[in-house]
């Protein structure tokens, strides 16, 4: 689940126990026949044979379903000669009956399976599309990143990022539109994709907020949806000069990155606030940019909302500074992956938030050289 451009891993359906829930047919089976021929025909076990093919159509193909369903067959055919008066023509033709609908059933769900795998590989490639892999290291900063969607099948979300290796210094963006999963997918989409455009361009990061101002306008104009009239997104641009030690950050509504610098966990509050991306022209459009020093060794965490506002059983907000402080000094891969654990064992295992973070550490260029 943690994703860092690429599809991200799924553990398998079963975890470890896996070959023992796809054998349990065989299992049920051996295990019916058994009491059937220890325990006396008054009991009849015989006649729970064709549970064992209908419990295969959930997890077997349909050929196998239907050996399975020969078997009980030829074992229901063995009891009689055992037993008799056991109803054997009502029981076989209940086995029967039954593994034919199973295995109709087994060829329904691989069906569905196969529409579902091609669902994912769409939205696989969407997500490439959208949140493209990130550099790890763009000359002397190492970048890491982590998306996780609210909506599982959604792979892909309402929260964003990009990094951009421009004359100006690395730039980084990250966002979150108004809205989760798929219906906040297109004005993400549009943010980003305008963000790349006008990143290597533009010499102020005023100017790149303007460029998104009016392409996410322009999209929420064009995309009348009754039930979202409008759309606004919070963004975060930082730019990181290159040998420079300092970084300029324009805040756009959004959560304050933490900084990490020789143990001091910092928050980096903006000065002034500046609106978030579609609201400037009820609030004003004056943007303020806040420069910062950041040198070889500091570290900063950029992450949306979805972070700090995930809850525990009681209700409580996770706390995102205090889990910092605690973990204490980590590399950008590790503090994501530590915080992609301790949010979902803080949430219970479910998020009910999109959640993207990007990690950035600063280094010595010649270290990236090598």
């Amino acid at each position: 689940m943690i994703s860092t451009g690429r599809p991200r891993r799924h553990r398998p359906p079963y975890g470890g126990r896996r070959e023992t829930v796809v054998l349990s047919p065989v299992l049920l089976t051996v295990l019916i026949s058994g009491l059937a021929f220890a325990t006396p025909r008054e009991i009849a076990f015989s006649r729970l044979l064709p549970a064992a093919p209908a419990l295969a159509a959930a997890m077997w193909p349909v050929l196998p379903t239907l050996l399975l369903g020969a078997f009980c067959l030829l074992v229901m055919i063995g009891l009689s000669l055992v037993y008799t008066d056991l109803g054997t023509p009502y029981t076989a033709a209940a086995i029967v009956a039954v593994t034919l609908a199973a295995a109709y059933t087994s060829h329904l769900r691989l069906q569905r399976e196969e529409t579902l795998f091609q669902i994912r590989l769409v939205a696989d490639a969407a997500q490439q599309v959208l949140l493209r892999p990130l550099p790890r290291r763009v000359q002397d900063v190492e970048i890491e990143s982590l998306y996780l969607a609210a909506q599982e099948q959604a792979r892909i979300g309402g929260d964003f990022y990009e990094v951009a290796d421009t004359p100006y210094g690395v730039r980084l963006l990250i966002g979150d539109v108004r809205g989760k999963g798929l219906s906040a997918v297109g004005a993400a989409s549009a943010v980003i994709n305008c963000f790349r455009e006008n990143a290597y361009d533009q010499p102020d990061l005023r100017g790149i907020i303007h460029r998104l101002e009016t392409s996410i306008g322009r999209y929420s104009l064009a995309r009348l949806d009754p039930d979202q009239p409008e759309h606004f997104a919070t963004a975060l641009i930082a730019e990181i000069k290159y040998g420079g030690g300092q970084v300029k950050i324009l805040n756009c509504g959004h959560p304050p990155p933490l900084l990490m610098r020789s143990g001091e966990i910092s928050v980096l509050e903006p000065t002034v606030p500046s609106p978030p991306l579609n609201l400037a022209s009820l609030i004003g459009d004056e943007y303020t940019i806040d420069t910062l020093v950041f040198t070889s060794g500091d570290q900063m965490l950029l992450y949306t909302d979805g972070v700090t506002e995930t809850r525990d059983r009681s209700g409580a907000f996770f706390p995102l500074p205090e889990w910092v402080r605690r973990l204490g000094p980590a590399a950008p891969r590790e503090l994501l992956d530590r915080l992609h654990q301790d949010l979902l064992h803080y949430s219970g295992g479910r998020l009910d938030d999109d959640i993207a973070a990007v990690a950035v550490r600063c280094g010595r260029p010649e270290a990236a050289e090598r």
